[in-house]
């Protein structure tokens, strides 16, 4: 079973080095190689990296940045065309796995699942909330009306399933500590970059488990993400996240239950977001650019939109596309 890591970086040459520490502490047995995908850092990391030496050690750099999204699926083509990778092993440059991930993950069968994702907690130990598995409560209707009343708790695995030693059935989950067997890739394809960043490890682990079969949560298998996250209730830095956050949310709602609900899920949380502008004070015209732009795009599920484009949103120097 050969394992291959995947980790995608952009301007983060510090968290890069002990992310690949960290990697390189596992034995050839239990990773076979990592793939490292340079989203066209311009911190010199690219000159860091081809300074390493190690046999295991691989380099993918993209001629621009095109965000976690667009370097997870260059990353992902690159590995299944170029590598004799069994499993893709995907993570940011700020999360690497427990010094024992990968023997934990070597040490139990892992063909009964599509995918399996790792328990990924802060550096403090506490549960990571944006890497949470993913449920689905509308397989039912005592789910939906779950969903109705609890809200988010019912799209999430439980803490409680965190502590335990047993695999759990999951229907999605995040790009840290996700392995993905090379089967399932086959059968479900890539996940979409034009998303940029946020909501394409979502609808994409939603696709593998309905096309490519069960997907599995591994508790025993740690990951840490020693990220810098935005609190709920502040606002959103650096502004042009808005934009994807908010756009890319009408194609998750539409990916968990189905377009029409999703869009009329995402309709009333558009109202909501629109108030959320007089948080941000100075940038509020700004918000309010990035927040309409945001929606119309969401709506028309559009994906075009350039990095550039949404940048000028922030400034009102052009149309933004």
């Amino acid at each position: 079973m050969r394992v291959w890591a995947v980790v995608v970086t952009f301007d983060r040459r510090e968290q890069l080095a002990v992310t690949l520490r960290r990697l390189l502490q596992s034995g050839p047995a239990d990773l076979a190689g990592i793939l490292v995908v340079d989203n066209a850092s311009t911190d010199g990391t690219g000159a860091w990296l081809a300074g390493l030496k190690d046999p295991r050690l691989h380099v993918l750099t993209l001629p621009r940045n095109r965000g976690g999204a667009g370097g997870f699926e260059a990353g992902m083509r690159h590995a299944m065309a170029e590598t004799d990778a069994d499993w893709i092993c995907l993570m940011d440059d700020d999360a690497r796995p427990a010094a024992d991930a990968f023997a934990r993950f070597g040490s139990r069968p892992r063909d009964g699942r599509a995918a399996w994702f790792a328990a990924v907690t802060y550096p403090d130990g506490a549960i990571c909330e944006m890497n949470r598995p993913l449920l689905d409560p509308f397989g039912s209707a005592r789910g939906t009306i779950a969903a109705l009343f609890r809200g988010r708790e019912t799209f999430h695995l439980s803490p409680e399933a965190f502590r335990g030693a047993e695999p759990v059935d999951i229907d999605g989950g995040s790009f840290v500590g996700a392995f993905l067997s090379r089967r399932a890739v086959e059968a479900a394809g890539y996940p979409d970059g034009r998303f940029f960043i946020y909501g394409d490890d979502t609808t994409y682990t939603l696709r593998l488990g309905r096309h490519a079969g069960p997907l599995g949560f591994d508790p025993t298998v740690r990951f840490e993400h020693d990220c810098g996250t935005t609190i709920a209730g502040t606002p959103i830095r650096p502004l042009w996240k808005v934009y994807y956050l908010y756009r890319n949310r009408a194609m998750v709602y539409r990916a968990a239950v189905g377009r029409a609900c999703g869009t009329m899920i995402y309709l009333a949380l558009g109202v909501v977001w629109r108030f959320r502008a007089r948080r941000y004070g100075a940038d509020r015209a700004a918000y309010i650019r990035l927040w309409r732009a945001a929606v119309a795009d969401g709506l028309a599920g559009r994906l075009d939109r350039e990095f550039d484009g949404v940048r000028a949103l922030i400034t009102g120097s052009g149309p933004g596309r």
